[in-house]
């Protein structure tokens, strides 16, 4: 299940001290620390020679090599030590001297050349290539549609809102997400990227090349964490927002009305077969007064189910933590509207996060109807445990927050709920489409939108969104923004103060969904109990630098993430004689705006 052997392999916990420690003797565990890492690579990479390049044999190899090399000037060393206790019996003083010359030589050789342990061992894994298998029609592409004209808003002090029609214009947003979705599927009109995504799907899900077919049914998981019904943000009666809440973020309602239009008008999806809502919060009503009367048969839903909206409720379809210490915890259940749907899209927000990020994968975080410390709706008694309702797993001790009581996961190398929760048949397992709504952008959990400073944000809102069919990719994509904007809230949650240094851990659920196949932390990812391991989630990695933000597709160096650029404008430009528009051809469009 747990492979300690792994886990230590990649860099987990920092445990080996680094230089100026005042426990001088760590540094002998060293050697033992470079056997113990030879011994794992070549366990590990014999067997499969492409292990070599993941990110956790990267860190074994060179305490491995290092162990190696220190043993080999060691065994010089004592042999022409040796060598000088024969000469000095023979009264060859000179020859004496130059041996202890050259022993001095050697150990100094010797102890330079030893395994060193790895200072600042859970740092962050630093730039790497592709880990994973891309996954979608156009494998690894993310596409980012970036359009300024989208939002007009002074910001989170003024009196009117992000969400008003005046400050988020809905023309434009609907544009841009019929740019990001025709980009997804390289074709050059909605309704063909439509078809193409779903062909794509189903093909892959043993259903046949077919497209979406009247009655099939669709869960769109939206990010509500701000409306979050433990929290209080929202007037369980009225369903308004608190005031000290009304400018923190959620998905804007422009951007969700754009996509239901796509799926009903251009898709073809009758509204009774939609569910749209976050399981763990409340729909507020500057959202849903915005949606429900356009389409009032859309289901809403609410932790509550008041006012029109619809009540969610557990199924009977079980959901398993793969983590040793979910062991005997209460047993977790989809809910209702998410086990009956034939398909997910996982509509999240981009903002940072105490545990760095909270993109889609942590979106999922609000799809078990309890919240991810344990509670179930308010009215429920609620009594403690782990912060929680009695028996359910935390959720919470698998992320990277430092300096929490009791200590969560800081480091590289770890278990990671997200993972299951991406990886889940029910799930991340039939979600058909990723987004990513950064019309505004949040900096911490609660969302607070600032303007963005870096290029080609400039001051201004992001005003972007992100999408994508493969999960980890399109996080790998949000991360890199997030980190090049507020790099503070990835390495150490928010402030910076080196005593909560995440070491890495913002990032490392993305390795191990790359890898869940073979995870460095060795966790058996199995969140349905099916007896087989999870497969590659998709293809992680980083941009080339925050400037270019061109990834190894772009560059032609990989076969990982490929990120194609779009404003919310189409420009006419060749096709292909089938009506597909390939990536070269969007990438030049992109380049001549």
């Amino acid at each position: 299940m747990h492979n300690e052997r792994a886990s230590a392999r990649c860099h987990r916990q920092g445990t080996y001290p680094g230089r100026g420690t005042k426990h001088r003797w760590a540094w002998w565990v060293a050697p033992i620390v470079g056997l113990l890492a030879l011994i794992w690579f070549l366990i590990r990479v014999v067997p499969k020679p492409s292990r070599a390049t993941y990110p956790c044999q990267r860190v074994a190899m060179p305490l491995a090599s290092g162990f190696v090399t220190w043993l080999i000037l060691l065994a010089g060393s004592v042999t022409i030590f040796r060598r000088a206790g024969q000469l000095l019996r023979r009264s060859r003083p000179v020859l004496v001297c130059l041996c202890l010359i050259t022993v001095g030589i050697v150990a100094v050789a010797s102890w330079a050349g030893r395994p060193q342990p790895l200072v600042n061992a859970a740092g962050p894994w630093g730039p790497h290539g592709p880990v994973g298998e891309a996954r979608g029609i156009h494998a690894g592409r993310v596409v980012w549609v970036h359009d300024p004209d989208a939002t007009d808003w002074d910001g989170y002090n003024s009196p009117e809102h992000w969400w008003q029609d005046e400050h988020t214009d809905l023309e434009v947003v609907e544009r841009m997400v019929s740019q990001a979705i025709r980009g997804v599927a390289g074709q050059d009109s909605d309704t063909a990227a439509w078809d193409a995504i779903f062909r794509h799907f189903n093909t892959g899900r043993g259903k046949g090349n077919v497209g979406y077919r009247t009655g099939e049914k669709i869960a769109i998981k939206i990010n509500l964490t701000t409306c979050n019904a433990s929290s209080g943000g929202t007037d369980p009666v009225t369903y308004e927002k608190k005031r000290s809440m009304a400018n923190n973020i959620d998905n804007s309602p422009q951007m969700t009305l754009a996509l239901l239009r796509q799926l009903i008008h251009v898709a073809g999806v009758d509204q009774n077969s939609i569910a749209i809502g976050d399981p763990t919060a409340m729909f507020p009503s500057y959202y849903y007064n915005r949606l429900h009367p356009e389409f009032p048969r859309v289901r809403y839903l609410d932790s509550y189910g008041g006012a029109g909206r619809t009540r969610v409720e557990f199924s009977q379809v079980p959901f398993y933590w793969s983590a040793p210490g979910a062991t005997g915890k209460k047993q977790d259940y989809l809910p209702t509207a998410f086990a009956e749907a034939d398909y997910l899209i996982n509509f999240a927000i981009l903002k940072g996060h105490s545990s760095g990020v909270t993109l889609c994968a942590k979106n999922h975080y609000g799809s078990l109807i309890r919240t991810p410390s344990g509670y179930v709706r308010p009215e429920l008694p609620l009594l403690p445990d782990e912060g929680g309702y009695p028996g359910y797993y935390n959720m919470h001790l698998s992320l990277p927050n430092a300096g929490q009581n009791p200590p969560w996961s800081p480091g590289t190398g770890h278990y990671r709920a997200l993972v299951d929760l991406m990886g889940h048949p029910e799930l991340g397992g039939k979600t058909v489409l990723y987004l990513l709504d950064g019309l505004y952008g949040g900096y911490y959990w609660d969302a607070h939108p600032y303007k963005w400073k870096t290029a080609p944000f400039n001051g201004d809102w992001p005003s972007s969104l992100l999408a994508s069919q493969d999960p980890v990719a399109i996080d790998s994509v949000g991360y890199d923004f997030v980190n090049a904007e507020w790099p503070n809230v990835v390495k150490y949650g928010r402030a910076p103060n080196s005593k909560y240094d995440m070491q890495g851990g913002a990032e490392d659920y993305l390795h191990e969904a790359a890898l869940a196949n073979d995870p460095c932390s060795g966790t058996f990812y199995d969140p349905d109990r099916a007896g087989l391991p999870l497969p590659s989630l998709g293809v992680h990695e980083h941009w080339n630098n925050g400037a270019d933000k061109r990834y190894s597709r772009n560059l032609g160096t990989g076969r990982g993430i490929e990120l194609i650029r779009l404003s919310s404008r189409p420009i006419p430009g060749d096709t292909d004689s089938d009506g597909d528009v390939d990536a070269r051809d969007l990438e030049l469009r992109a380049q001549r705006r």
